[in-house]
């Protein structure tokens, strides 16, 4: 049994919910102004057009963030599996590693507002937000589909972006090389 890999795995399951439970209140809270809603109210009026977007809208923020995620662990591996691991530079990647998950949050929540925007331009004649707060379930799929579309193709872009903001370890020469 390799106790620092449990530890590390422990870690990893804490801050991925940490991430999701910040992730899920920045979406609602941010959707919600954005539909002008209040998310917690729509759900006791049973507004299932609003639920699916609410619920399409953290789906799309976990697809944009999951990346932030997965370099942050992927440096934390490459830290661990490479000694000697110091309290300072744990502390330092742990640091920058909140730094790029808060950063990931909040580009992917202005993403999806700046998606649901464009969705609005799109289709002049139809305020679809206002359906949407009406019910309109028609409205609310197609924009649904619209914020998934937007979370795929900008995801790889994000992860990209926001790679560099964490310290890879240096390998040895020969070995492989942290994403770029």
């Amino acid at each position: 049994m390799d106790l620092t890999l449990f530890v590390v795995g422990l870690v990893k399951v804490v801050l991925g919910g940490l991430v999701a439970a910040l992730g899920i209140g920045l979406s609602m809270r941010g959707l919600g102004r954005l539909l002008d809603s209040h998310p917690v109210e729509e759900l006791r009026q049973g507004n299932v057009a609003a639920g699916l977007v609410h619920a399409t809208s953290l789906v799309s923020l976990g697809l944009l963030v999951q990346h932030a995620l997965k370099a942050t662990s992927d440096a934390v591996d490459l830290a661990v599996q490479n000694p000697p691991v110091s309290a300072m530079s744990v502390l330092q990647l742990l640091g920058l590693a909140l730094v790029h998950v808060g950063l990931s949050l909040a580009v992917g929540v202005a993403v999806l507002a700046l998606g649901v925007r464009l969705f609005d331009k799109m289709t002049p004649g139809i305020e679809e937000l206002a359906e949407v707060r009406k019910g309109n379930i028609a409205a609310a799929l197609l924009l649904c589909a619209f914020l998934l579309v937007i979370a795929l193709l900008t995801a790889p872009g994000l992860q990209a972006a926001l790679n560099g903001l964490i310290p890879f370890p240096q390998l040895p020469t020969g070995m492989l090389r942290a994403p770029a």
